[in-house]
């Protein structure tokens, strides 16, 4: 019983760190996080698989917690390309829940990076509540400038996966993570009510400023590639 009530005591704790940020201050954490993954020699996210992506989903510093039993919570943003294969587009909010996922790191911070590989796995990623590993296929990513050691799992992986702790940035696994959307900070950061489909998906909505120095960082490293929507969107 102990080990529970800690437990959410973290939990809560969690919650209230995340929650102190603004959404702009998010996705200048988000867009510092990238860069310094990025700009790490030889130990990025392949050259090759980030120009194949669709989208990329960043959680900067996650914070992470093991009491007897684990748990995560952290707040991220997630950008798809245009079209699929486009510049990329406007952001939207979510948050990364669960319990232990593969790696406990003792209440350490934790910087989270995944990359979604299809339009497939971008439509199941913008539900609510979407279970990694269970409702999309998920697996931890290559690391380096050259993704031709990924193997067989990896390149049919929905999503790909990546954390970075200590300064140390490793592909991990995100089974049993859940996705949850963020209606409320996709309010704030657009002025109005909006889904992450209409966002990531639709059409006529206005990049908020805060975005641009996010969008700039990815173009960057990867101004266009992925692949086209089936149905055509912009």
């Amino acid at each position: 019983m102990k080990k529970i009530l800690l437990a959410c005591l973290c939990l809560a704790l969690a919650v209230t760190v995340a929650k102190a940020d603004t959404v702009g201050e998010q996705m200048r954490k988000a867009s510092n996080v990238f860069d310094e993954i990025m700009r790490t020699p030889d130990k990025g996210i392949p050259n090759d698989l980030l120009a194949k992506a669709v989208c990329v989903g960043i959680v900067p510093s996650e914070l992470k917690f093991a009491v007897g039993v684990g748990g995560t919570y952290g707040r991220g943003v997630l950008v798809c390309r245009r079209g699929g294969d486009g510049p990329w587009g406007d952001p939207s909010m979510f948050t990364l829940g669960g319990g232990s996922f593969g790696f406990q790191l003792g209440g350490q911070a934790t910087d989270v990076v995944f990359v979604v590989m299809n339009e497939s796995g971008a439509r199941k990623l913008v539900r609510d509540d979407v279970k990694l590993g269970a409702d999309i296929s998920a697996a931890a990513g290559p690391v380096g400038r050259d993704g031709a050691a990924a193997t067989d799992v990896e390149m049919h992986a929905e999503i790909l996966s990546y954390s970075r702790s200590r300064g140390l940035f490793a592909g991990v696994s995100l089974d049993g993570a859940v996705v949850h959307q963020d209606r409320k900070q996709n309010e704030e950061l657009y002025g109005q009510q909006v889904t992450a489909d209409q966002v990531l998906f639709g059409t006529g909505i206005a990049r908020p400023a805060s975005a641009r120095e996010l969008d700039e960082c990815l173009a960057r490293y990867s101004p266009r590639g992925g692949h086209p929507w089936r149905h055509g969107q912009a």
